[in-house]
């Protein structure tokens, strides 16, 4: 694949979803009124203000969630391949699981594994 193919997939990317938001602009009928602007939480009528502060906590066990869920994904293909590569991936695999435990052992000192 080389580098003409590569700028042709871009450029063909970048047409696809641009030419799907365009199109939507212009064929989607557009209305503006108040109901549109109003937050909208299970069909029941908000009560007090909605702009609350939400805890950073679920967002930090949300994102250490997703650093391990991503682990996973490297994990698969390397167990897939382990016996063909031999020592060479082991080694790598095992620094990869030490930098993720490190991660681990940061997160877990910080306290953000606590559940508020």
């Amino acid at each position: 694949m080389g580098s003409a193919s590569l700028l042709l997939l871009l450029i063909c990317g970048i047409a696809f979803a641009g030419g799907g938001i365009l199109l939507s602009k212009a064929l989607a009928k557009t209305s503006q009124n108040l109901q549109k602007g109003l937050t909208y939480e299970c069909g029941i009528p908000t009560i007090g203000t909605t702009w609350i502060q939400f805890n950073v906590g679920y967002y930090l066990f949300a994102l250490i969630f997703l650093v391990f869920d991503v682990e996973l994904v490297f994990m698969y293909p390397w167990a897939v391949v382990v016996k063909e590569v031999g020592m060479p991936a082991f080694i790598e695999i095992v620094v990869f699981m030490f930098i993720l435990f490190m991660g681990f052992l940061y997160a877990w000192r910080k306290g953000a594994l606590k559940w508020i």
